[in-house]
C-alpha cells in the first residue's frame, strides 16, 4: 500500500490555474511535511523561468501534442533527485533512521487535469515509482502548531592556510558543522519545560466537548540550552591550526517551525526547530558569502586577512537582532 498525501484544498486550485504559456510542460515544488502515518502538502509553487527563457515563451520549441509522456515522467523523477542532491550539499543535519525518505511527484495533464501521484525513495536513485493517494482537505494548515525560538550565535571559523584546496565555502561548511553539533546536542525547553521526547506535544492541553485535544495556544515558545562539556568523560584537546584569517559570525536569529496537529510528538517538534535553526543560519551565510563565492578565483582559494576583516564588518548588520 502506498503513502497517503493530505493536501490543502487551495493547492488544488493553484495547480488547476497554472498557465503553460505555450510551453510543453512546467515544473514546480510541493511544500509540506512528512510523518510516519501520513504526509501533508500545504503549498505548491511553480519554478520561475530564467530571464533568458522568458523571451522564448512566445516561441516554444515543443508543442503539447508532441510531448513524450514517458520522458516527462522521467524528467520529473530526475528533477526530484537533483533538488535533493543540491539541498544535501549545504545541509547541516542528517536524516534519522526512523525518518520517511519517500518523496512525491505529481503529474497533471494540462487538458484533462488528470492526476498521477507517485513516490520515490530519495536515498535510492534507482528506486522504482510507487503509487500514492492524493486527497484534498480544506483548512488543513489552519490547525498547525508553530514553535518560535531565538538563538544567539557566536561562531568562530578559522580559514586554513595549509590546505590550499579549502575554499571559503568548504571552510565555512566545516565551521558550521562543528557548531551544528552543539545545536543537535542541546536541551530544548518547550514553554519552559523539558518534556520526554516520546510524549504527545499537546499533552495536558484542554479537550473540547467532542473529545478532541485542542491547543490553548497554537504557538509554543522554545529555548535552546547548549551543553558545557566540563566533566572528565568529555575531555577536549587543544589543536593548533595555521590560518590566513578567520570569520566570526555573531548575532541572533529568530526561527519559526511548523508541525502538523495530528498527534505530534515532542521529538517531532524539537527536530523541526533544530532543522529550522540550522537551515536558517546556513542560508543566511550563503547569502552573505554569495558575491565572494562567485568571484573567488582558483589562485586565491583562501581569503587574505584584509578581506576577512571587511567581511566580518559586513556580517554584523545582517546578523544582529533588530
Amino acid at each position: 500500500m502506498g503513502r497517503t498525501y493530505i493536501v490543502e484544498e487551495t493547492v488544488g486550485q493553484y495547480l488547476s490555474n497554472i498557465n503553460l504559456q505555450g510551453k510543453a510542460f512546467v515544473s514546480g515544488l510541493l511544500i509540506g511535511q512528512c510523518s510516519s502515518q501520513k504526509d501533508y502538502v500545504i503549498l505548491a509553487t511553480r519554478t520561475p523561468p530564467k530571464e533568458e527563457q522568458s523571451e522564448n515563451l512566445k516561441h516554444p520549441k515543443a508543442k503539447l501534442d508532441n510531448l513524450d509522456e514517458e520522458w516527462a515522467t522521467e524528467h520529473a523523477c530526475q528533477l526530484m533527485f537533483a533538488v535533493e542532491k543540491s539541498i544535501n550539499r549545504k545541509r547541516l543535519w542528517n536524516f534519522t533512521e526512523e525518518e520517511v525518505s519517500e518523496r512525491v511527484t505529481l503529474h497533471i495533464c494540462a487538458s484533462t487535469k488528470k492526476i498521477f501521484c507517485r513516490t520515490y525513495d530519495i536515498h535510492d536513485p534507482k528506486s522504482s515509482a510507487r503509487p500514492a493517494d492524493w486527497k484534498y482537505q480544506s483548512g488543513l494548515s489552519s490547525s498547525w502548531l508553530s514553535l518560535e525560538c531565538t538563538v544567539h550565535i557566536n561562531i568562530h571559523i578559522p580559514l586554513s592556510a595549509t590546505s590550499v584546496s579549502y575554499t571559503l565555502e568548504k571552510n565555512t561548511k566545516n565551521g558550521l558543522t562543528r557548531w551544528a553539533k552543539e545545536i543537535e546536542n542541546g536541551v530544548y525547553l518547550i514553554n519552559g519545560q523539558v518534556k520526554d521526547e516520546d510524549c504527545d506535544l499537546l499533552e495536558g492541553q484542554k479537550k473540547s466537548s467532542r473529545g478532541n485535544t485542542q491547543a490553548t495556544s497554537h504557538c509554543f515558545d522554545v529555548r535552546v540550552l547548549t551543553q558545557l562539556l566540563l566533566n572528565s568523560d568529555h575531555r577536549s584537546t587543544a589543536t593548533v591550526q595555521i590560518c590566513s584569517g578567520s570569520v566570526n559570525l555573531k548575532g541572533a536569529v529568530k526561527c519559526r517551525a511548523y508541525i502538523h496537529s495530528s498527534k505530534p510528538k515532542v521529538k517531532d517538534a524539537v527536530q523541526a526547530v533544530k532543522r529550522d535553526i540550522l537551515n536558517t543560519v546556513a542560508d543566511r551565510c550563503e547569502m552573505l558569502f554569495e558575491d565572494l563565492l562567485l568571484n573567488e578565483i582558483p589562485e586565491k582559494k583562501i581569503l587574505k586577512k584584509s578581506s576577512t576583516s571587511s567581511l566580518i564588518e559586513s556580517l554584523f548588520p545582517f546578523l544582529d537582532p533588530l
